[in-house]
């Protein structure tokens, strides 16, 4: 069975064609620019499993028309890998906020999108591009192939309620639901299975801290399988510092500057997540490639914005071992954490009192997609470095539906 894997911003349109008889990627792409508003050529990015690579730009007036080049690159041309679209047999679409109403993955219906779309005002960008791109897939593939969505919160939804309500008035959860939902759901979801698998341990029986860390980053806890508490929040503004989000901030300190600045709402959330974070910090960049090499020059505020995010981080790991009465492992993945193997060493290096110890020299290894168990024989926590793969898991949560109508 072969499974393709959508995921629909705004402008874009990233996928990835998965043979299930291996679970291996055989190609993937994006398709960028999609209704570009300067009138802007839209650009399309595909490459396969045995390194074919092809880009070009094109006329991308709408997501249908970016579906139609994934279409035309998947069965003919450099990136050719298979022979008509009919050896698809479901498409998973990444959704990015299911709010309460969804828990699990569902198979697409009209009822399953207007629900998607009555969540809008939680993930303005997010989910009504999601919407446009089942649309689009339909007009492509038809009725026919079954669609399924996988919701980007939905693991977190075992949260309790002290882990998931806010302090406010409850009236406002009531009337909308204002609440922490949490993200990255697929990615941590991957990676507390896969460090079960790697430790030789039901997951019923662990404890585990999950570090996805990129330019949006999170932290879950993971007790027997279940998520208790994670990061981000209402949206994916909360929680710590990253590439262009702020992480938490006292509310008092938002107020304040609004009103010293006159940001209207739109400006202070354009603010708080694309100009602060580590790019608000150092001026420089989001990409912690960039940081390292403006700190190893000298600049004080790029070094800066990489202890903050450190530091943070290890706070937040401490409050979610709190939180579940100890820990047995630690999960580093996501483009930073699975390649700033600095930031592995200060981070594990600053949490002694837990007896963790890890081998400096390995752990600069593990980077560039290599996994591995950074930590020494005699370290009472295990840390490890699990790329994580969301794409597999909508893709599984795919078949499963699909197979089973």
């Amino acid at each position: 069975m072969k499974i393709l894997v959508i995921n629909a911003g705004s402008s874009s349109l990233k996928y990835q064609l998965i043979d299930m008889s291996t679970e291996s990627m055989m190609a993937k792409g994006i398709c960028e620019r999609i209704h570009s508003a300067s009138g802007e050529l839209g650009h399309v990015e595909c490459k396969t499993a045995d390194g074919k690579k092809h880009e070009y730009d094109v006329e991308l007036p709408n997501h249908t028309a970016a579906f139609l080049e994934v279409k035309k690159n998947l069965i003919g041309g450099v990136c050719k890998v298979i022979d008509s679209m009919d050896e698809i047999a479901a498409v998973g679409h990444r959704i990015v906020q299911g709010g309460a109403l969804f828990n699990k993955s569902v198979l697409v219906t009209e009822e399953v999108i207007a629900g998607i779309e009555s969540l809008i005002d939680l993930a303005p960008l997010h989910n009504a591009a999601h919407i446009q791109g089942i649309r689009a897939c339909m007009d492509v593939f038809g009725k026919d192939v079954p669609e399924v969505v996988v919701f980007d919160n939905a693991f977190h939804s075992t949260m309790p309620e002290e882990a998931f309500m806010f302090a406010l008035p409850y009236e406002y959860y009531e009337k909308y639901q204002v609440r922490r939902y949490g993200f990255h759901g697929t990615s941590h979801r991957y990676v507390s299975a896969r460090c079960a698998e790697v430790m030789g341990k039901p997951i019923e029986d662990l404890k585990i801290v999950t570090c996805h860390i990129g330019n949006g980053s999170s932290i879950t806890a993971v007790k027997g399988g279940k998520v208790i508490d994670t990061s981000m929040g209402l949206t994916p503004l909360d929680g710590f510092m990253m590439g262009t989000r702020s992480g938490g901030v006292d509310p008092s300190a938002i107020i304040y500057l609004q009103q010293k600045e006159g940001w209207t709402p739109a400006e202070t959330d354009t603010i708080l997540n694309k100009k602060s974070g580590a790019f608000g910090i150092s001026g420089v960049s989001s990409d912690d490639r960039d940081l390292i090499a403006a700190g190893n020059e000298g600049n004080h505020r790029a070094l800066l914005a990489r202890k903050m995010q450190h530091y943070q981080i290890r706070k937040f790991i401490g409050s979610y071992i709190a939180a579940m009465d100890g820990v047995d492992a630690i999960v580093f993945t996501g483009g930073v954490g699975e390649n700033a193997f600095d930031m592995r060493a200060n981070i594990c290096n600053n949490l002694s009192f837990l007896g963790i110890k890890i081998d400096e020299a390995y752990n600069s290894t593990l980077v560039k997609g290599k996994e591995g168990e950074i930590s020494t024989p005699d370290s009472k926590v295990r840390v490890f470095v699990l790329p994580t793969n969301e794409e597999l898991v909508i893709a599984r949560d795919t078949k499963e539906i699909a197979e089973s109508l």
